[in-house]
């Protein structure tokens, strides 16, 4: 059986449901206050629900039983973030760090977890939390697979950080030339997926792209095409960003001025390697301007 953490999420339900079309067994464990219309998607999958919560240990005993693989893809930002609570360093340090921990006791074989690409180095909590799961992953004796994508299209390029294609106007950071492999939240399910079975994924890290490296002005004119307008263009220097990392003092908002940061910087990723052990069809930037599904 599979235990899926994160599964109300974007990805983890993506995932839930691959699974679940395969006719794997999968397990969620799924906060109490997780939202009821969600929690009963996955059930009309045949996904079995346990109440669980990353910042209660005492939960993860009756969610790892019988597991054979645990994958991660929660994260407290940027929905569910509650300072001091429900935050990065509970749910995203603590929390995670201690599932490892009890599915390695409880015997589970192989736990899949997603971070974010390793080019992504800023300073800033989600990013060392990050970090700092992978280095405990590697250490715990547990079989791992560490997924490391680049920027999700559905985050990325959509209202949520100022690329809004409703209204054709853009937020870019930096000089918007560097090059992104911006990928698709579908396309990291399916690796996800392909992880548990394929034999290269095993005590791996997978730095995951999207078949083209595009810089944001490229995303850009791909979205001018698609749509067929002129979209405006409003560029946030390097110093600004710099400077809004300086002034931030929740970790939260240090993360994505840390994140955006990253941007300006790019993240590109040669999936050639990574594609010949996991044969998957990648989506582009251009297939998803036409779908224009934001995230959820």
């Amino acid at each position: 059986m599979i235990l899926v953490i994160g599964a109300t999420g974007k990805l983890g339900g993506e995932i839930c449901r691959r699974l679940s079309a395969e006719g794997k067994e999968v397990r969620a464990m799924i906060r109490p206050t997780a939202a009821p219309q969600k929690v009963e998607a996955l059930k009309k999958m045949g996904v079995q629900i346990v109440r669980g919560d990353l910042r209660n240990f005492e939960t993860f005993e009756p969610a790892l039983k019988g597991i054979d693989t645990v994958i991660s893809t929660v994260s407290s930002m940027p929905f569910s973030y509650v300072p001091g609570d429900n935050d990065i360093q509970n749910v995203d340090l603590a929390g995670i760090k201690k599932l490892v921990d009890k599915a390695k006791a409880a015997g589970v074989k192989h736990f899949i977890y997603t971070s974010f690409s390793n080019q992504i180095d800023q300073d800033v909590p989600l990013c060392n939390a990050k970090r700092a799961v992978e280095q405990h992953l590697e250490k715990s004796g547990l079989a791992y697979t560490i997924l490391q994508p680049s920027y999700f299209m559905e985050a990325w390029l959509t209202p949520a950080v100022g690329f809004d294609v409703e209204h054709a106007k853009v937020q870019v950071f930096g000089d918007g030339t560097k090059p992104i492999s911006y990928i698709s939240v579908e396309d990291v399910a399916k690796f996800a997926v392909a992880s548990i079975e394929n034999p290269a994924a095993r005590n791996a890290k997978l730095e995951l792209g999207g078949p083209d490296k595009l810089s944001q002005l490229d995303a850009v004119r791909i979205f001018e095409k698609v749509d067929g307008r002129k979209f405006e263009v409003q560029y946030v220097p390097m110093e600004a960003l710099k400077e809004q990392l300086n002034a931030a003092t929740d970790p939260m908002q240090q993360s994505f001025s840390g994140l955006m940061l990253a941007v300006a910087k790019g993240d590109p990723i040669d999936m050639d390697k990574t594609l010949k052990a996991f044969p998957i069809p990648l989506t582009s930037v251009k297939d998803f301007a036409k779908r224009m599904e934001p995230v959820a």
